[in-house]
């Protein structure tokens, strides 16, 4: 790990950081894994099954082509982050709102999709801790939402939602939060093909492929036997998420299929299809529930060039943690 230093000084480059890390995105190669910091938070029902890739929102200049969670501003719609800072493993409450530029009014009429009006992503820079979060919303437009991070250092929200207006597309806003404390950025984790999670295997097959679709499949085992009873999240078996390393651009994506739908077994495997927007190293988040308890499992795959071209060997792998 990095030597240790105060946040004063790691937020005084957080934004410059942000700022043109779009450009890093690509560029980045994981090191050696450090131990895992992922949890999930909110437990409810309903989900669609379609991917719906972040930040395609109502188009505004020179960003339209932009992936999700680099802007605070897009689409028309502003992320006002209301709590910019919070300290490492207290309790805080993160409050926020999203504004519609156009009247300066906190937007009060959200689309529902998977069953919530919208989603709260929070994710440290070097993408070890991970929260999937359900706020809520006040008449007023204001969502809040409780939340302990355990590691000081910097931190992206990612606000995934649709307004609630005529041929309105789905928006991923993402702002800048710190976490006080002794930073100690780790680096990313190294890719591997299973991670264990909670006593869970979980396997992936398939890689990200840059400016096209790709199916990914991951595989749910437990003490060596395959787990053909997942609970329904959100209305589907699986949940993923997708940041890129460097500058976390928000790739949202969901399962092939749903629950009911009379052709998509309830595990072990959960299939996606998904679309990398640049080559470089991204983080996969996947979120599943069996036994009445979400878990995530967390993995390191790499869009384009030789780490995406050879999945790394199985036999003898080392297992990551998701949580």
């Amino acid at each position: 790990m990095q030597t240790g230093l105060k946040i004063t000084a790691f937020a005084a480059g957080l934004a410059a950081t942000f700022g043109t890390a779009y450009a890093v995105g690509g560029a980045v190669d994981p090191a050696a894994a450090p131990k895992e910091k992922v949890s999930h938070q909110g437990d409810r029902e309903g989900h669609g099954e379609k991917e719906r890739p972040a930040g395609e929102g109502k188009p505004t200049a020179g960003s339209a082509e932009l992936p999700g969670g680099l802007q605070v501003s897009q689409g028309g719609f502003t992320l006002d982050l209301d709590t910019p800072r919070v300290e490492a493993g207290e309790p805080a409450e993160l409050r926020f709102a999203v504004v519609d530029e156009g009247t300066s009014r906190n937007v009060t009429a959200f689309r529902r999709e998977h069953g919530k009006e919208l989603h709260l992503i929070v994710a440290s820079s070097d993408l070890t801790t991970y929260r999937h979060l359900h706020p809520e919303r006040a008449a007023d437009g204001t969502w809040s939402t409780p939340v302990e991070l355990p590691e000081a250092g910097g931190y992206r929200v990612f606000a995934d939602f649709t307004p609630d207006e005529k041929n309105a597309e789905g928006v991923t806003l993402g702002a800048d939060l710190a976490v006080s404390g002794d930073a100690r950025p780790d680096p990313l984790p190294e890719a591997e093909r299973t991670v264990t999670v909670d006593g869970y295997e979980v396997t992936l097959d398939g890689s990200l492929r840059p400016g096209a679709g790709s199916e990914l499949k991951l595989e749910v085992e437990k003490d060596g036997k395959p787990v053909t009873d997942l609970q329904p999240h959100l209305g589907a078996y699986g949940h993923l998420v997708a940041l890129r390393a460097g500058d976390l651009a928000y790739l949202h994506v969901h399962p092939n299929g749903e629950p009911g739908d009379g052709r998509t077994e309830s595990g072990p495997e959960v299939s996606f299809t998904a679309t990398a927007p640049s080559k470089g190293a991204y983080r996969l988040f996947l979120d599943f529930r069996h036994e009445g308890k979400v878990r995530t499992a967390a993995f390191t795959v790499h869009a384009g060039g030789a780490a995406a071209e050879e999945p790394a060997p199985r036999d003898g792998e080392s297992a990551g943690h998701g949580h």
